[in-house]
């Protein structure tokens, strides 16, 4: 549920080179904090699925909502 989580969330993502000094800029929308900056394409997707796998369980472990991502939520359940 995790991996289906993180690969739909990466589907949002949006991506820009930056004028400045023509690296990658990519955010996901709704995921607030969630972004990246790299000198590739590919190295800005890699980094911003580290960050958005770090944000996820920071998120988890303090017990703070999650967004719906194409119809799947994570949800923090109380274990008897």
């Amino acid at each position: 549920m995790l991996t289906a989580y993180i690969k739909a969330a990466m589907r949002k993502a949006e991506y820009e080179i930056l004028s400045d000094d023509n690296t990658f800029y990519g955010e996901i929308p709704g995921f607030e904090g969630v972004y990246a900056n790299a000198e590739t394409l590919e190295d800005c997707r890699d980094e911003l699925e580290e960050v958005l796998e770090e944000w996820v369980l920071f998120r988890i472990s303090r017990n703070l909502p999650l967004p719906t991502v194409e119809g799947l939520e994570l949800k923090i359940r109380e274990v008897a």
